[in-house]
């Protein structure tokens, strides 16, 4: 992998991350482009998604400081119960990755048909969601957050959007639109880095998780992927607030037909 590969890469990571179009769709479609084998691209997307995790931290300091002050008074308080509705929301995720990481890895081996369908059904919801008008809440209950994650657990398939599986779920279920942006996007941290963290045992054993990228192409990839991430991550939370999920639908509507359509040519 070049450095601009891995800039053209990163900047795809940081943005689709948290715009409702499936990151792991796009870096999919663009390791196809560029001709990235499945170990490099496995140990590329560590590298990004680590990135993408950071830049949330950075824009939403002042929410996870909330959080954290809350919590550590170690009584029942908002942020104690925010910090439950998390690991509530990781118990789905937490299955899949226990019990069927195999079966995912199978799944993101299975080729470029699968991550277009996906777009669709990712299309799909958020046009729903768009059009649905629920009567919204102010808080999230436990019971969301449980479905939340139940979204995101399904959101493993490449090309279903993490952000829009989640944010277009939690719509439906009437929740508010600024807090829920905010949830689905610290509700990420948690499952990213405990992948992670599972990766460099794998390195410590002494297992290689991925190939011959130059460390060069991991930095510039690196940075990439945090700066857009910063980006798109303040920039989807006013595009939530506003409703306007729908351009996305659209978009994602015309990219996964183009992939299935040039994957049957």
């Amino acid at each position: 992998m070049s450095w601009f590969e891995a800039l053209v890469l990163g900047l795809v990571q940081g943005l689709t991350e948290y715009l409702p179009v499936s990151s792991s769709g796009h870096l999919a479609i663009g390791a196809a482009l560029f001709g990235i084998n499945g170990e490099d691209n496995l140990a590329f997307t560590l590298v990004v998604h680590v990135a993408t995790v950071l830049s949330t931290l950075v824009i939403l300091w002042r929410e996870i400081g909330w959080i954290l002050r809350d919590l550590f008074q170690f009584k029942m308080n908002p942020g104690t119960k925010y910090t439950i509705n998390i690991l509530i929301s990781m118990i789905p995720i937490g299955i899949v990755g226990f019990f069927f990481k195999d079966y995912v890895e199978e799944i993101f081996g299975s080729g470029l048909l699968l991550v277009g369908c996906m777009l669709l059904v990712t299309a799909a919801l958020l046009t729903f969601s768009y059009y649905a008008h629920p009567r919204v809440k102010d808080q999230i209950s436990r019971k969301d957050a449980f479905i939340i994650g139940v979204a995101q657990a399904c959101a493993v398939l490449p090309g279903l959007s993490r952000s829009g599986t989640t944010i277009a779920t939690g719509l439906l279920l009437g929740n508010n639109k600024a807090k829920l942006a905010q949830f689905s996007f610290l509700m990420v941290i948690p499952p990213i880095l405990g992948e992670a963290l599972l990766d460099v045992l794998k390195l410590t054993k002494g297992e290689a998780i991925g190939g011959s990228i130059p460390a060069i192409s991991l930095v510039v990839g690196f940075l990439a992927a945090f700066i857009s991430g910063c980006f798109a991550c303040k920039w989807m939370i006013n595009i939530v607030k506003r409703g306007k999920l729908v351009y996305f639908a659209i978009y994602c509507a015309i990219v996964g037909l183009a992939t299935i359509i040039c994957t049957l040519l």
